[in-house]
């Protein structure tokens, strides 16, 4: 019986250590369960998938705008609250994303069980914003810093000649085209900047790029004092391939989310939200009466859409053919021509309007001429001003300047140490500048290809901190 006794007495001492000894573990889970719901962590990711693409500024289906804390409560035009604290019962937004066959997303896999049940748990511990204080510390005079140049994505010289564009960190920063001297630094609060394009009449400088999954954005700067005249937010990533109408009156773009948006210029509106494309789309052009724009992507297409209307018109090329993904695009400076290039390393040249009606074969109809192949992909393309010569930038570090006539290679020249991102004529015809993969800009000689001149896209600091090298590399 003792030993029994003495038996039962380790087993309950043996218990009781094994509870002891769980204890801090339990309450570690019952805290993690009591952790709130983040607004900004868990909630935002969820409205930028599912729901931004249809509930942004510049086309607010239903009223209904969710790219902000404040406008995602303010709710729609319905008048119901969208979220009532405390009350998830009460929220429009429960109704709409719950249920057998839930309203929202539309066209889009709902919400998963635990993705509602997330939104009702929010709501109930009293829907709080805890998104962090955006914070501007570039602005004039508060410039970027950098130990290494960062990857140069996007140049263009000005209309005038007289300035050439250069993409950077944070910023544009605008040389002069006879010393090649740093005259200006344009900075915006979009990290990465994608795109530069000037208006027909030089008056505006257009940029398209974006923060990586925060937002995309469109700034327009007055070139005559280098001030932002508007920034305009769109999509929930960085956009690619700006061009303007040629009134300049409409800017046209790519995105990330397989859409080609055309916002208003004065008004800010979305007057387009094309999403014909299966991929990112890469590059935009308009017709050279504004009436239609082209855009290419990487789903191999180029594709022709009314303005207006936003109506899809046409495949200007055979997407079937096994071509690859398109990189970027040009459009002749007078005539309904467009240039592309990308992954099959074949710079092609398209009519911009069918002229045959489209064969069982889907034979290239629109095609004026393919050109040889280049050395790598190619990332860039561009006309001189009056149309008779196009410069190819490639991953293999190339420039190559082809007489569009006849399709003659005129000039090679070495653009970059790795790859071509960019490139650009002059105003006169003279000089193609290059800039890529180890951020310096070469100027050459557009007749003989000799080197003009070579310097650093960004001004390089020494004294610059380790961490802001990372960051302005993009390697963090």
């Amino acid at each position: 019986m003792n030993i029994l006794r003495s038996k039962f007495t380790v087993h309950l001492i043996v218990c009781l250590l094994c509870f002891v000894m769980l204890l801090p573990l339990v309450a570690a889970d019952n805290h993690a369960g009591d952790t709130p719901v983040s607004y900004h962590s868990q909630i935002v990711p969820i409205l930028k998938r599912s729901c931004q693409g249809c509930h942004h500024p510049g086309d607010p289906n239903g009223g209904l705008i969710v790219t902000t804390y404040t406008d995602l409560k303010q709710g729609g035009m319905a008048g119901d609250a969208t979220i009532v604290p405390g009350k998830p019962d009460d929220s429009l937004i429960i109704e709409l994303i719950s249920g057998d066959e839930p309203a929202m997303p539309q066209n889009m896999e709902p919400l998963s069980a635990e993705e509602v049940a997330l939104f009702r748990r929010w709501i109930l511990e009293g829907a709080d914003d805890d998104t962090p204080e955006e914070v501007d510390d570039m602005r004039e005079g508060n410039y970027p810093t950098y130990t290494v140049p960062p990857v140069v994505s996007a140049i263009a010289y000005s209309p005038d000649g007289s300035t050439l564009a250069i993409s950077g960190f944070h910023e544009v920063l605008l040389y002069d085209t006879v010393n090649f001297e740093l005259k200006a630094r344009l900075v915006g609060k979009a990290r990465r900047i994608q795109s530069l394009t000037y208006s027909a009449d030089g008056r505006i400088l257009g940029v398209a790029g974006g923060s990586p999954a925060q937002f995309g954005e469109v700034q327009l700067w007055d070139t005559e004092t280098n001030t932002l005249i508007k920034a305009i937010r769109s999509s929930y990533d960085t956009i690619y391939g700006l061009s303007f109408s040629p009134d300049a009156s409409r800017v046209a773009f790519g995105c990330s989310d397989q859409t080609v948006r055309v916002l208003s210029v004065e008004d800010e509106k979305e007057l387009v939200k094309f999403d014909n494309h299966s991929d990112w789309v890469f590059g935009t052009v308009f017709s050279t009466d504004g009436s239609h724009f082209v855009s290419a992507g990487r789903d191999t297409a180029l594709k022709l859409v009314e303005v207006n209307t936003g109506s899809f018109v046409d495949d200007i090329n055979s997407s079937n053919k096994g071509y690859g993904e398109i990189n970027t695009i040009a459009r002749h400076p007078a005539a309904e021509q467009v240039i592309s290039g990308g992954e099959d390393r074949i710079p092609r040249l398209y009519k911009i309007f069918r002229e045959i009606r489209r064969d069982v074969g889907n034979t290239d109809f629109n095609l004026i001429r393919a050109f040889e192949a280049q050395a790598g992909s190619i990332e860039a393309v561009a006309f001189s001003t009056d149309g008779q010569r196009i410069a190819i930038g490639s991953a293999a570090g190339e420039v190559r300047i082809y007489n569009v006539a006849d399709g003659k290679r005129l000039v090679t020249t070495q653009g970059d140490t790795v790859a071509v991102f960019a490139v650009s004529f002059h105003a006169n015809g003279t000089q193609v500048a290059a800039g890529g993969f180890d951020g310096k800009i070469r100027v050459f000689d557009a007749t003989s290809g000799k080197l003009i001149n070579a310097f650093m896209s960004v001004p390089l600091e020494a004294t610059a901190s380790a961490d802001v090298a990372l960051v302005v590399t993009g390697m963090t």
